[in-house]
């Protein structure tokens, strides 16, 4: 229960709650006391009648007066329970809310490596499991079990009063109980864990398959992936079959042990009825009491498998938050993840950085993704505001790798990174991302409108600073032929725009950002000639008056450029203007020259390094 207290410490705003379900199990046990007293009172009341010790008339008179008392205390017990139910069905969904919203702003808050070994679909498959099933359990616990263990406790109590011995019989079933528990519990989670592990498996290739839906269709892989679905589901049907059976079997151990335990008590007050120590009438509340304690002792086997799974899933959440964030992350998202409430955060657009001097610059900058692997080795150049830079190099040379440093999603092993003049070390993330615009080969557009995507990076844009910079990106006209205009829904990941009009609308999103450096990562080479001519009419607005850092997959897009960097396996190999490196013999001289070959072996040197191959009309004017 280690976990589950973790739980309640780290939602401890909702104080107000746990003390209204408090309040309400309490009075909801008082209220149930009251009916054994009752019939107490009414039984013996009755054998006082049968035995002439009271007149009929006069008994008649108090079995209706005890019969309207039972009526009210039931009544309130009924109105009180559902208020306390209502205050444990609001209490589990803000709780619920708030682990949650920690959750999301941790992963949010987490470098980028977390998410290079994780499968989104596990990722989200944690989520449902690990809160979902803390907060269940929360609300069944309040609701229903916790008013029974306060009537339970008020029940040992009266007991002792009567006859101490019925107390201890009665108090004995929760440690007998907890301890079978506890030799079920270390097995039982176990097994969970493997099964949970197959589920997150295939709930994250689940995601993944129907996000590619496509390529998997295409590839004529559906029978393979549901068949790999349908296997990793089975697989926790065999880990179900052992596990179900060792707790089944330890319940029913619990259960018979709670069973002897139950004789004794009843043998314990029949004996002691027959024998004149107790009134018919006691012996009739005894039970009643007796049996408020039973409910709560055999619902124990279904709290604990609930709490079990609720435990395991808590693992999950805690492993999750126990991991090291951004070194630079968003001080309202590392707040988000501790607060014990919902946070309240401001969502205005950050304001990007001054343009400073250099705008740009690589200084002696090392990175490895894993120790002792460098991708990029001591590379150093640099740029002032509105110069065009063009990245040339094989793929997987490391020119991405740059990308992901001057966006702050990996930060340099040694060397120094400048944006706008100021080092990237002293920069939150925020700052950093918000003064550096980026479009990639893949638009990453959302579902929702076209209007909502280009308004990305600055959420509080007016309509008409949107039909501005789509205008400028060559993507009016075309938003302008849907019926609906810019309040198309686009679908996942724009799925109804073609690929053009999905890096048109990226284009617009970037203008809007208006961040004083710009990455164009490919952002072209996905694209047939006439797309990529109406994408570079707006990729060339959206350069003016900006450091443009960009990888081209074709020549043609970089001849304009003020300087190419070549890299060759991690490291700067050339630097200088696109007519000193034609004529140098490096890199860049050497693909100019195989652009003019036919022959296949040059083409595939060229796709080597992420080039088509193909030849454009201006193409001889580098």
């Amino acid at each position: 229960m280690r976990l589950l207290g973790r739980i309640l410490k780290t939602t401890s705003a909702l104080w107000p709650y746990y003390l209204g379900i408090i309040l309400a199990s309490v009075t909801v046990a008082a209220l149930a006391l009251v009916s054994p007293f009752i019939l107490r009172e009414a039984t013996n009341t009755i054998v006082s009648a049968v035995n002439g010790e009271r007149a009929l008339d006069s008994v008649t008179r108090t079995i209706i007066i005890l019969a309207l008392v039972l009526f009210i205390a039931d009544a309130l017990n009924t109105v009180i329970s559902n208020i306390g139910g209502y205050i444990g069905d609001v209490m589990s969904a803000r709780m619920r809310q708030i682990l949650a919203t920690r959750y999301y702003a941790k992963l949010l808050a987490l470098p980028q490596k977390y998410f290079d070994n994780q499968v989104t679909g596990t990722i989200i498959a944690r989520l449902d499991r690990s809160i979902n099933g803390v907060t269940q359990f929360m609300q069944s616990f309040s609701n229903n079990f916790f008013p029974m263990l306060i009537t339970a406790a008020a029940v040992l109590a009266i007991s002792a009063v009567y006859y101490w011995p019925l107390a201890v019989l009665l108090a004995a079933l929760f440690p007998i109980y907890m301890w079978l528990t506890a030799l079920t519990s270390k097995r039982w989670q176990k097994l969970e864990a493997a099964k949970n592990g197959e589920i997150d498996l295939a709930n994250g290739r689940f995601a993944e398959v129907v996000g590619q839906v496509k390529v998997v269709k295409s590839f004529v892989a559906e029978t393979r992936e549901l068949d790999d679905f349908s296997t990793r589901y089975g697989r926790t049907v065999e880990i179900t079959r052992p596990q179900s059976r060792w707790w089944h079997q330890m319940d029913s151990l619990r259960g018979v042990a709670m069973n002897l335990i139950f004789l004794a008590i009843y043998l314990l007050l029949f004996y002691r009825t027959l024998h004149g120590y107790f009134t018919l009438g006691d012996m009739v509340m005894l039970i009643q009491l007796v049996n408020m304690a039973k409910q709560p002792v055999f619902m124990m086997s279904w709290i604990v498998d609930s709490a079990q799974r609720a435990i395991a899933g808590s693992r999950d959440y805690f492993e999750v938050m126990a991991q090291p964030l951004e070194p630079t992350a968003n001080r309202e998202l590392v707040d988000a993840t501790t607060t014990s409430t919902v946070p309240s955060l401001s969502t205005a657009a950050i304001a990007p950085l001054p343009c400073g001097e250099p705008a740009l610059a690589f200084d002696h900058v090392s990175f490895a993704y894993e120790a002792g692997k460098p991708v990029i080795d001591d590379v150093t150049f640099s740029a002032h505001h509105g110069e065009r830079i063009a990245l040339v190099g094989e793929s997987g040379g490391g020119k991405s790798t740059l990308v992901n440093l001057l966006l702050g999603l990996y930060q340099p092993g040694s060397g120094t990174l400048t944006v706008c003049g100021r080092g990237v070390d002293t920069l939150t993330t925020e700052q950093l991302r918000a003064s550096v615009g980026v479009v990639f080969q893949d638009a990453s557009l959302f579902s929702g409108s076209i209007a909502e995507n280009i308004a990305y990076g600055r959420p509080g844009a007016s309509m008409d600073e949107i039909i501005e910079v789509a205008r400028k990106a060559n993507a009016h006209e075309f938003i302008e032929g849907f019926p609906e205009g810019y309040q198309t829904i686009i679908g996942e990941r724009g799925l109804k725009l073609s690929g053009g009009q999905r890096q048109r609308v990226a284009v617009a999103r970037a203008m809007l950002k208006d961040a004083p450096v710009l990455i164009l990562d490919e952002a072209t080479s996905a694209l047939d000639t006439r797309s990529e001519r109406a994408v570079q009419a707006g990729l060339e607005q959206l350069m003016m008056n900006r450091t443009t850092l960009m990888i081209a997959h074709r020549l043609s897009t970089i001849a304009d450029v003020d300087t190419i960097v070549t890299i060759n396996e991690g490291r700067v190999d050339e630097i200088g203007s696109p007519a000193e490196l034609a004529v140098s013999g490096g890199i860049y001289s050497q693909l100019l020259t195989l652009t003019q070959s036919t022959a296949e072996s040059d083409r595939q040197r060229l796709r080597a390094f992420g080039f088509t191959g193909d030849v454009p009309e201006n193409e001889d004017e580098v």
